[in-house]
């Protein structure tokens, strides 16, 4: 009998707590400022698939993460104790975890996947340090035959990992069933520093590594640096031809500053099915540009501010050639910060001005164009339903479209 009422008393404890909890995040959102974005020009129906991720600070110093979806604003404090157990996550994870629960089990990044109608496949490196200072990585590879629901998964080792001190997963991509996996690998190479980019091909039905390519590998000791980057993924997990692959060249100052060596520095493309690894002339894309773009493995399109202006341009990854450059209808200033995402044929331009301490002091503005033709769909700016909005500042964290 006293085991019974000791349950009882700790689930009636347990069920108090959660109420409490839920009546002070009721109150505490409450008494938080509501975001919307107000229609200067267009259909508000364009911000449907938009979603920003922001966070609040107000004059005390209180943050509290939030989102903007369907221009409704929804706070951290607001979602569901199992919402915020698991994290912010993308809006592409979340959709894929809901369709394919199973599967999606311990896989939250995004690079990591590889989406076409028929297939869902994932590829990870897993490692750890031994005692003596070794790493033994392994990979976890899994592959999902959509039609009938079908898993396969297993783990196979690194080739060559001995000489592996960290390898990152970049892209993942199904070419005629085999698996390539583009990594991003610090060597140990003695008294060197050694940076490489790797694209390893997996055959799933003999759970096996075919092959190790190293596409570049480049060795370098201080104050010399290199580095590799790549242009931001619109489509992470969708199929892709090519890839651009950043090298960067320069030297580390005492005064902590770097200063790149230009002439040593060039941008690669990389096409998937031609297994053609190329130098792209510099004239063709500038080497800036090409860092800051966004990439949707046939195009990469870069933002240019000119002339008080921002300007798209389009570039064709097959033929490296600039295919469209197009003007949009948003003034341009120094102070500002812009994000930027493409898809359904379109561009969002988000754009915030930050004070010194990194906070909004303006109405952030969003403006939805085509792409093609850089006619303006949509244009708006934030507005708050408080009236001492200069004690919140909104810190516009990334920009998501569905």
């Amino acid at each position: 009998m006293k085991r019974y009422l000791c349950s009882i008393i700790i689930g009636m404890v347990v069920i108090l707590s959660i109420g409490t909890y839920y009546v002070k995040v009721a109150s505490s959102a409450s008494s938080l400022p509501k975001y919307t974005f107000k229609t200067l020009e267009g259909s508000d129906k364009e911000l449907d698939p938009v979603i920003i991720n922001a966070s609040l600070q107000n004059s005390s110093n209180f943050y509290e993460p939030l989102t903007i979806e369907s221009n409704t604003t929804t706070y951290e404090s607001e979602r569901s104790y199992l919402e915020n157990l698991t994290g912010r996550q993308g809006h592409e994870i979340e959709r894929l975890v809901k369709e394919h629960r199973s599967f999606m089990r311990g896989k939250d990044s995004i690079s990591s996947l590889y989406e076409d109608d028929d297939f869902l496949a994932y590829a990870w490196v897993n490692s750890e340090y031994t005692k003596s200072g070794n790493m033994e990585a392994k990979f976890d590879i899994g592959l999902l035959e959509k039609k009938d629901e079908e898993e396969t998964s297993f783990q196979i080792e690194l080739p060559n990992q001995g000489r592996i001190m960290n390898a990152d997963v970049r892209d993942v991509q199904l070419v005629h069933s085999k698996l390539q996996v583009l990594t991003m690998n610090d060597v140990n190479s003695n008294s060197e520093q050694t940076k490489e980019v790797h694209l390893y091909t997996i055959d799933i039905a003999n759970k096996k590594v075919l092959s190790d390519k190293t596409l570049v590998s480049e060795s370098f000791t201080y104050p010399d640096q290199v580095d590799f980057e790549m242009p931001i993924d619109v489509a992470p997990s969708m199929p892709n031809n090519m890839v651009f692959i950043s090298l960067i060249k320069g030297v580390n100052h005492e005064d902590g500053s770097f200063e790149e060596k230009l002439k040593e520095s060039k941008l690669l493309s990389y096409n998937y099915e031609t297994e053609k690894l190329e130098t792209v002339k510099k004239e063709s894309l500038s080497l800036d540009m090409a860092r800051s773009g966004y990439s949707d493995g046939k195009n990469l399109y870069a933002v240019e501010m000119k002339s008080g202006k921002y300007r798209i341009k389009t570039f064709d990854f097959s033929s490296q050639t600039l295919t469209n450059d197009k003007e949009l209808d948003i003034a341009a200033n120094k102070e500002d910060q812009y994000t930027a995402a493409f898809k359904n044929g379109r561009v969002y331009f988000l754009l915030n001005r930050m004070n010194q301490e990194g906070k909004t002091n303006k109405p952030a503005k969003l403006l939805i164009a085509d792409i093609k033709t850089g006619k303006t769909l949509y244009k708006g700016e934030t507005v708050m339903n408080k009236k001492n909005s200069k004690i919140f500042g909104l810190f516009i964290d990334d920009l998501e479209i569905k």
